[in-house]
């Protein structure tokens, strides 16, 4: 048996016991391996709900993949913090900016 299975069923006991309903539309599931079929989708149903499995997920601003592969996520990182540097370029390197170090 498929442990994220287990583990999806677990979670729908546990929810029953102490009377939370599982949003099955919210819920999402990922493997992460570096295995190549790692990535293959197929969805996983208990007591009539379904749940999705993908192969990313954003948590807490990062994106996790299923391959654990951080490539994607670096380029995003690099990709926003120039975009962030380019927009106060202008800015940063105006004449109305003062370069001495004021002490207070």
């Amino acid at each position: 048996m498929d442990n994220s299975l287990e583990l999806l069923e677990v979670l729908v006991i546990a929810s029953d016991e102490i009377e939370l309903e599982v949003n099955a539309d919210k819920t999402k599931y990922m493997v992460m391996s570096r295995e190549q079929n790692a990535g293959r989708s197929h969805n996983i149903n208990i007591d009539n709900i379904s749940f999705e499995r993908v192969e990313e997920i954003k948590y807490l601003g990062t994106t996790l993949r299923c391959h654990n592969s951080i490539q994607e996520e670096i380029k995003s990182r690099l990709k926003s913090g120039n975009a962030c540097y380019h927009s106060v370029q202008n800015l940063l390197s105006s004449s109305l900016l003062h370069k001495k170090k004021i002490h207070i």
